[in-house]
């Protein structure tokens, strides 16, 4: 089942590239519950999306796809008109997707340390420790990310190893000056408020949260490597939650 669902997600945004119809019908069109605010909900949305982004000759690589219980979770790049980059999650009810989260950003980067948003170990491994793979990034989250306990970061980061994805940042030294920034009315320049989701496969953890980067509503979705306990490895996204009247649906982004 795991398998067959990972293929279906894979051939689902391989469809972006051709525009085929026969892609989505891995969509419950009758239960669909779409979480992008930008898209329209049910099968023939995502048909038409797929129909008028084909024109564009787009290009779609699958980094990495995870699955978790019934869950799908996918790290992707996209080349349409701009180069982006993203995180895609599909809940299923058997053999059709239900509903659908993403996370998408305009591709930045390398980093002063030379790595780019996407790069890095995309293999699954070590299965038996998901759960305590999950419970190490969830105290993260709460702990480091929300609580703003940054003195824990060498409890969950493996320091001298970490490898970071992210555009902006290149080092965990980078990582703790950018969570204690603060703008001029002295917030936090990043603040994550809420955690939403965390889904595991092994190795990886993704984590969904919502907050603010300077000032604007944001979504954070965060993907985690894990070796021996710690944090080894980091990618992530952040995309602007727009406001209620310009969504497509009434969903919510979370």
């Amino acid at each position: 089942m795991t398998s067959r669902r990972k293929q279906l997600i894979h051939a689902l945004l391989k469809g972006i590239e051709t525009g085929d119809p026969e892609s989505v019908k891995v969509v419950n069109q009758s239960q669909y519950i779409q979480h992008n605010p930008q898209t329209h909900e049910g099968d023939e949305g995502l048909a038409a999306l797929f129909k008028r982004l084909s024109k564009t000759s787009p290009r779609v690589n699958i980094v990495r796809i995870f699955s978790d219980a019934d869950f799908v979770f996918a790290h992707t790049e996209y080349d349409f008109s701009s180069q982006r980059v993203g995180f895609e999650m599909f809940r299923f009810e058997g053999d059709q997707t239900v509903e659908h989260w993403d996370n998408i950003q305009s591709r930045q980067g390398p980093n002063s340390a030379g790595h780019s948003m996407v790069d890095g170990i995309a293999e699954v491994s070590d299965l038996d420790k998901t759960e305590s793979n999950r419970e190490l990034v969830q105290s993260f989250v709460n702990e480091v990310l929300i609580s703003r306990q940054l003195n824990k970061l060498s409890h969950y980061i493996d320091i001298d190893h970490y490898i970071e994805h992210n555009p902006k940042l290149s080092s965990l030294s980078s990582v703790h000056v950018a969570l204690s920034e603060s703008d001029i009315d002295d917030r936090f320049s990043i603040q994550y408020d809420k955690s939403h989701r965390i889904l595991a496969e092994g190795n990886f953890v993704l984590s969904a949260c919502e907050g603010y980067y300077q000032g604007q509503h944001s979504s954070f979705y965060d993907l985690f490597r894990l070796e021996s306990g710690k944090i080894i490895e980091h990618w992530d996204t952040r995309e602007t939650i727009h406001p209620k009247s310009e969504w497509k649906n009434n969903n919510g982004k979370f």
